[in-house]
């Protein structure tokens, strides 16, 4: 037993110092520099999405179908257009109807005070008579006295 004891310590005590050689080489080891990482990839542009093509406005249209609708089409422009010519005639009647009146709505204005001027003078002219019939009749016989 004896012998078994002092061969466990004998075994301890070996396991003991190759631990610490072991531990004594890991730490005289330098560090190894940390690992340059690779650089990543560049990232593909991103590409527009090809524009899809513009539909026909006119699905299955027939030649004759467009001709028969650009006709009708046409037909009511002309009207629309004949209409806005007659709209534009009336109305430069009109203006010059409105013309004419305002013309002689002026000659009125203007007769109309000439004789307000003439009818003035007319009042004043009988104000200085009545002035002077009064000073006349009035007031020169008192001043004579």
């Amino acid at each position: 037993m004896k012998s078994s004891l002092i061969f466990g310590m004998i075994a301890i005590l070996v396991s003991v110092s190759l631990v610490q050689i072991s531990l004594a080489f890991e730490t005289e080891q330098e560090p190894e520099p940390p690992q340059i990482p690779q650089p990543s990839p560049a990232p593909e542009p991103i590409r527009m999405p090809d524009p899809a093509p513009a539909p026909d406005p006119f699905p299955e249209e027939t030649d004759s179908e467009k001709v028969k609708r650009l006709t009708e089409e046409n037909n009511n422009l002309k009207d629309q257009n004949s209409n806005l010519q007659s709209q534009i005639s009336s109305l430069k009647n009109e203006k010059l109807r409105l013309q004419a009146e305002i013309s002689e709505l002026n000659d009125s204005i203007q007769s109309l005070k000439e004789i307000t001027l003439e009818q003035i003078h007319v009042i004043m002219e009988l104000a200085n008579q009545l002035k002077e019939i009064i000073y006349e009749k009035i007031f020169a016989p008192t001043i004579k006295l």
